[in-house]
């Protein structure tokens, strides 16, 4: 871990005076990585919050290019950038908004080839898939490397976070145990919504990587924005879950 120089405590001064954090908290998040899977309307805005924060390194998993569709939501994509490798717009915003910061742009999303990969490189995973599919190798890896995870989704008016710690909370697959019989890769979606979901994401990160606070660990925080009506859940582990109940 390096010391901040006089810039940085410039830069992040506002943020460093909130209690439990400080200084040290600054540069252990300095000091830190994470990997954010898809930077869309759930990914994007919980990017820009860990590069506005000072994180040091974000790998981003993102395959395609931008679309007109995307641009309601995905606050990291432009118009200017309509057809190009999404994974480079981000990484372009990203850097615009912090040099600080490293950014490492995957333009490909997360496999069974590369999954492994990925999640090694990194301190904390950020679960913002589209699909069950995606979110199910995270999880699985995550376990098998001991790497945290915070996983965040959304529906409509509705979303939800935890924070998953391997062999000490539930993982994904302990709350979902196949794939939701209704879900479908085109949903609906208002861009306030997964950004509520990414900001909550965003906090959980933060706190986990920089050691303060009280994380979403053990609990599912649920919300619906349709009458601003928020729970804590709490979830456990399932002894027979085939990911992670023999660990």
């Amino acid at each position: 871990m390096s010391p901040l120089n006089e810039e940085e405590r410039a830069v992040y001064e506002w943020q460093m005076s909130v209690p439990g954090f400080g200084e040290a908290g600054q540069e252990r998040l300095q000091a830190a990585s994470a990997l954010v899977s898809r930077c869309g309307g759930l990914g994007g805005p919980l990017c820009y919050s860990l590069a506005a924060a000072g994180i040091g390194k974000l790998v981003i998993a993102h395959g395609g290019n931008v679309n007109l569709s995307d641009l309601n939501r995905q606050i990291l994509m432009t118009h200017a950038w309509l057809g190009k490798p999404r994974a480079e717009s981000a990484a372009r915003r990203l850097r615009e908004l912090n040099p600080r910061v490293e950014v490492e742009a995957v333009p490909a999303n997360v496999t069974e080839e590369n999954v492994a990969e990925l999640v090694s490189k990194v301190d904390l995973v950020f679960d913002c898939a589209p699909v069950f599919s995606e979110r199910f190798l995270l999880n699985r890896e995550c376990v098998r490397q001991g790497v945290p995870m915070v996983e965040a989704a959304m529906f409509s008016m509705e979303g939800q976070v935890t924070t998953i710690l391997p062999g000490k909370t539930p993982c994904l697959a302990c709350l979902y145990p196949e794939e939701p019989r209704y879900w479908k890769r085109r949903f609906p979606v208002f861009a306030a919504v997964s950004a509520l979901a990414a900001a909550i994401a965003a906090a959980e990160g933060i706190k986990l990587l920089a050691g303060f606070g009280e994380t979403l660990a053990g609990t599912l925080l649920y919300y619906d924005a349709s009458d601003m009506s928020f729970q804590r859940i709490p979830i456990a582990r399932r002894p027979d879950c085939p990911v992670c109940g023999g660990r």
